[in-house]
């Protein structure tokens, strides 16, 4: 079985965010990019399908050679081999289309992903992929099995689970519970070395233009001084409420 894990290069959410030329572009001074925190799951179970069922793990991104340490850890938890689509991304629907032909080409028989980025959270590449290239779509997947090209897949809904069974080739976008976090791994030293030597392909993009442009970035507004109002004092507290909460 051929696995392909789509991977996010992602701010860690500890980073303090600015931007700079008049608020136009993200300013990645001091910020620690790291694999997308949905992804990590996904990667993690094709490294069970790997260990357990012999199966081939491929990790892929979009972006330029500033995403390639993220690729590396990726190659350091123990994927096979990375593939880096050599452009920027814009838009969901231009990582999906530059993803999709790199899959296409490749043959995979499992394509794995995080259900969002936690970036831009846009939720919308896996689903997109699946669309392009006429596979199996599961969303919100909290766990998979596969036996030869058959796959069962749990999903989370509103209220509880569904059990979904199809056909490979899938695309299953993955979110905490498709492993615990727990099992999530950290690269060991063996693990590192041997990342530098496994396969990491820059390939060209394909001819597709974003449908989408940023025009500004947005800080959400600081919040207010927190008011203290006395516990007896019911008059006062509706009267905030009414007057400057504006909730009653």
């Amino acid at each position: 079985m051929k696995i392909i894990v789509c991977i996010s290069h992602v701010p860690d959410t500890t980073s303090k965010i600015n931007f700079a030329d008049d608020n136009t572009k993200f300013d990645t001074n001091g910020v620690q990019f790291v694999i997308n925190p949905y992804d990590e799951f996904a990667l993690t179970r094709a490294m069970w399908f790997k260990e357990k069922q012999g199966a081939t793990v491929t990790v892929a991104t979009v972006g330029g050679s500033n995403v390639e340490p993220t690729l590396r850890k990726a190659l350091a938890i123990g994927a096979d081999d990375a593939i880096r689509i050599d452009t920027e991304p814009t838009d969901g629907f231009m990582v999906a289309k530059q993803l999709s032909e790199v899959i296409k080409s490749e043959g995979f028989d499992l394509i794995l992903a995080g259900k969002e980025s936690s970036d831009y959270n846009g939720g919308m590449v896996p689903g997109m992929i699946a669309e392009l290239l006429g596979f199996n779509f599961v969303n919100a997947s909290i766990g998979l099995e596969v036996d030869n090209n058959h796959a069962t897949v749990v999903r989370e809904i509103d209220g509880g689970k569904e059990v979904v069974n199809c056909d490979l080739p899938l695309i299953a976008a993955g979110q905490k519970g498709l492993v615990e976090e727990k099992d999530l791994r950290i690269p060991n030293m063996r693990g590192i070395m041997m990342a530098r030597k496994k396969p990491l392909k820059v390939v060209a993009p394909a001819n597709i233009d974003g449908s989408t442009s940023t025009a500004k970035y947005e800080k959400p507004e600081s919040k207010g001084a927190c008011k203290i109002v006395d516990a007896n004092n019911i008059d006062e507290l509706i009267k905030l409420l009414h007057d400057e909460a504006k909730v009653i």
